[in-house]
Formats: structure tokens, sequence, C-alpha cells
């Protein structure tokens, strides 16, 4: 029976206790030769070479509890490491994984946590491999990831050229449309609302067109992150070119449509400006036949920025010490 209190909080637990909580709920895959209870795990490594990614999510910063939970928070995580390494045509094959979480925090949350992480890394197959835990005044997330690149060259961002097509895959302006609602407080009264609030909370990266791009011989690639401009802008910087889009080359997606029209915004902007989709960028030879699933949206040229032929876009896309 409670007495004070019904709500189980990481703080009852102790610090090996959550450890152990949190282990318990994390299955390894064929790649991890030592799993979490060591100093450090192992993970094969058949290529001889391993690429390496990470990120940190902040509480307040890159997600609010009042607007995500546990569940969500752990499959963002992880997705926007696991396209990283997608995106330099690498095959993921887990994460490790550093946490700050106040003493506060109800175990239930955790678990939902720890079940987001796993699940998201089960999509391609990586496993979480360990990891550290650590009090804090709100919840931190470090996550590193890993790949395999089967014996591929890398795909860098210096690799453009002239002539090349710049294409995208995945989904573009839905977390941005997601977001925009929330920060509004407007309600999801209809299922094309309530799917790109959904993918605000956790995004779907195309993975396996990661690899498959570096193996149709992909010049340049990486995950759309801080917005498609904005991303484009450091190919561009790598590869000493000029990248220009067709806006009518881009289709937007119904959902996105149906939100900009409830905000009177303009849903180009979106997808154009618009982060934490991952969706992947990267160029290609213009003789490459492209999958249905890759849209070719503009075309490498002599110069250097990127443009978008005749229309004028303000804020490029995000920047963390704007």
């Amino acid at each position: 029976m409670c007495v004070r209190r019904c709500v189980i909080t990481v703080g009852d637990l102790g610090e090996f206790g959550v450890v152990n909580r949190i282990t318990a709920r994390l299955p390894q895959g064929a790649a991890v030769m030592v799993g979490p209870g060591d100093d450090a795990a192992v993970v094969a490594a058949p290529d001889r070479r391993v690429a390496v990614s990470t990120d940190l999510l902040l509480e307040g910063r890159h997600f609010r509890r009042d607007w995500s939970g546990g569940y969500d928070v752990g499959r963002k995580a992880a997705a926007q490491n696991l396209a990283d390494v997608a995106a330099m045509g690498a095959v993921p094959t887990s994460i490790v994984v550093g946490l700050g979480i106040p003493a506060d925090l109800p175990l239930a949350w955790l678990d939902e946590l720890t079940d987001g992480f796993r699940d998201e890394c089960a999509v391609v197959g990586a496993s979480v491999a360990g990891g550290d835990v650590t009090r804090c005044d709100q919840v931190v997330i470090g996550v590193t990831a890993l790949g395999d690149l089967q014996g591929r060259a890398p795909v860098l961002r210096s690799g453009a050229r002239p002539g090349h097509v710049v294409a995208v895959t995945g989904r573009l302006g839905y977390a941005a449309a997601g977001w925009a609602l929330l920060e509004e407080g407007l309600p999801a009264g209809s299922a094309a609302l309530e799917e790109v609030v959904a993918a605000h909370r956790r995004p779907s990266p195309p993975y396996a067109m990661g690899p498959r791009a570096a193996e149709l011989g992909a010049g340049a690639m990486l995950d759309v992150s801080d917005g498609l401009l904005q991303d484009l802008g450091h190919v561009a910087e790598a590869s000493g070119v000029r990248i220009e889009l067709d806006p009518q080359a881009f289709a937007v997606a119904e959902p996105v449509a149906v939100a900009a029209k409830e905000m009177g915004a303009d849903p180009l902007e979106w997808v154009l400006t618009g982060g934490e989709d991952h969706a992947l960028a990267a160029v290609f030879p213009p003789e490459v036949r492209l999958p249905e699933s890759w849209q070719v949206v503009g075309r490498v040229v002599e110069g250097a920025g990127v443009v978008v032929h005749g229309r004028k876009v303000g804020r490029r896309g995000w920047d963390h010490f704007e």
C-alpha cells in the first residue's frame, strides 16, 4: 500500500539498480561480442573500419516530457544517430547511451525510454551495447552509434561534382509541421495532423537507402537533421560547388499541406528548412538509375552555396547557437 506516493522513481532503485533494470530490457545482437556489464563493450568490425556518430539530446532543448513520452524520446534519440551512420553508407551495428536523469524520474518513464532505444535499434538490426548513467537535474541523453561499411568507401560530404543530380529520400517537412502545431498548442484534430505531430516525436529515417546509395555510387550524402537548405550547404562548401534546387520538384505530402493550411504557413518552407525528419539527401552521377524512393530535386554546378530557383527563402534551417 502506498502511504505518501505511488510513483516509483529511479531514486528508489539507486544507481546500480537502475543500470540492472536498463540492461535487463536490452537483448544483444550478433555484432555485440561483449555487452553491458564490463568496463567497455566489444563490437565486431568485419570491415576493420567503424563509422561512428554521436549526439546529445537535452530536455527542454530537443524534447519536452509534456510533449513526448519516454518511448518516443528513446526512438528519436537512437534514430538521429543511426541515420548519421546510414548517411555514411554504413550499416548500423550498435549504440552506446549516456544518461543523465533526475532522482525523481518515474521508473515507468525510464522503462519506456529504454524500450524506445531497443526498438529503434531493432529496425536496423542493431543493439544497445552499453552506456553510463548519472544523476542530473534534467534528462540528458548522449548516444553514440557504430556502423559497418561492409567494404564500401564511406560517402562523404566532399564528393559532389558539377553535373551530379541532387536527390532526396524519406520524409521532409513532417517534423517541422508537428513542432509548429505543438508550439502553438493546437490540437491534432485529424489523422493528418496527428501524423505530423507523431513525426516530430518519432522520426522514421530511410536507413536502408544509405548503404544502397553508396552501392549506386553516390558522390556525397548526409541526413537532413537541421533543414535541407542548411545541410546541403555543408555539401556545397565541402565540395566547392553550387547546388541549385528546383522548388517545383518537391512533392509536399498531404499531412504537411493540411498542417500548413491549419497554421496559415507555407508548406514548402517546412520542406526546405525544417529539420529532424532525418531524410537522406545525396548527389549522384546523372547516368545512375535511381530507385523510385529517391526524388531528384536539383543539380550540382560550378560556383558556391545553395540556391532555390525563383523563390526567396527566409530562415535556412536550425542553428543551436542562433
